[in-house]
């Protein structure tokens, strides 16, 4: 299935790229990730639970949030600092919702800085496409592990395009182990950064 016929499937808008006007250090450019390495994902990545939820940091748009809900049926949080992609993703909630079947799930967008998002205890899974600097990522796992000391469960951080700067922080300064690595067939021969890195803390 084609990005724009699964966006309309959905009944939201979420392809293309987007550049910042004044381009900062610690933000990068939106760029959602592909239908089809998200299907390629989850088909191989399958411990997920309808009662998890899963947070994603630099949603953009909205997609991944989307994705989870809808195909996963499980609650999915989108955090998003720029105003103008939090509003596009509001106008898809509102679209998406005026068909969606009634559930159990929840779906919904913060516009807040993916620093300052207060992990709540039922956040379990935490999906980045490289959406900021190092710094930042450091500060969210930080947050995330705060959390997790104050309300013991297993956490996962799934990493999409991963950079070695991401995975070797979470391998050498956290306690959180890689668990799962996810090829993406046709594009990892070309790309090694076409993978999935999944670590987990139990």
């Amino acid at each position: 299935m084609k990005e724009q016929d699964h966006d309309r499937l959905l009944r939201i808008k979420t392809e293309g790229v987007r550049e910042w006007q004044h381009q900062s250090s610690h933000y990068n450019r939106y760029e959602a990730t592909p239908y089809s390495a998200l299907e390629i994902l989850f088909d191989e990545y399958d411990e997920w639970k309808s009662t998890d939820r899963f947070v994603d940091f630099g949603c953009g748009k909205g997609r991944f949030p989307f994705y989870v809900y809808h195909h996963l049926h499980a609650s999915a949080v989108g955090v998003e600092m720029n105003g103008q992609l939090y509003q596009e993703a509001m106008e898809n909630l509102a679209k998406y919702m005026e068909r969606a079947k009634s559930s159990r799930a929840s779906i919904q967008f913060e516009h807040i800085f993916a620093e300052g998002y207060d992990i709540e205890k039922e956040d379990n899974r935490f999906y980045f496409f490289n959406p900021f600097s190092l710094q930042i990522f450091q500060k969210v796992i930080d947050n995330i592990l705060r959390s997790v000391e104050d309300h013991a469960r297993s956490v996962d951080v799934i990493l999409y395009y991963p950079t070695s700067e991401y995975s070797h922080f979470l391998e050498i300064q956290t306690v959180f182990e890689l668990w799962r690595e996810i090829r993406l067939p046709g594009l990892y021969e070309e790309n090694n950064n076409e993978r999935f890195l999944v670590f987990r803390l139990d």
